[in-house]
Parts: structure tokens; sequence; C-alpha cells
């Protein structure tokens, strides 16, 4: 590696807005976070449906199977 042309490798404090706190090594000293691992749906399994106006009902119905009979 050429000295000079390569930023610094410093300690980093990863800072997610539910409070969860990693420490690792980056070029940059601060990060924030929106979401991480603690809190996102999909880690977590707590994913919720938000149904707005009805919106997931409509579809249901407009995308319901026809069985054979009918």
């Amino acid at each position: 590696m050429k000295a000079g042309i390569h930023p610094d490798y410093v300690d980093t404090t990863i800072t997610c807005a539910c409070g969860e706190v990693v420490r690792t090594r980056s070029t940059r000293s601060e990060i924030r976070v929106e979401i991480c691992s603690k809190c996102h749906p999909f880690y977590t399994g707590k994913q919720k449906l938000v149904d707005t106006a009805g919106r997931v009902e409509r579809f249901q119905r407009k995308y319901r199977r026809q069985t054979a009979a009918s």
C-alpha cells in the first residue's frame, strides 16, 4: 500500500435509533443509523401489516381464488 493515500481506519461507534450501540472499526469515528438487526422486522419476526383504508381486504377480495364448483 502506498503511504498517505488511504483514510485512517479507526474505532467506530454505530448507534441505532432504538438505542443499540455496536463498536467496530471504520474510516468514520461515529455512525448513526435508523434501523439495526435488533429492531428490524426481518430479524425480530415481529413484522406488522398495516392496513390503511381497507386496502388489504380489497386486495384479498379482488384476487380471491375461485373454486372449480363456482
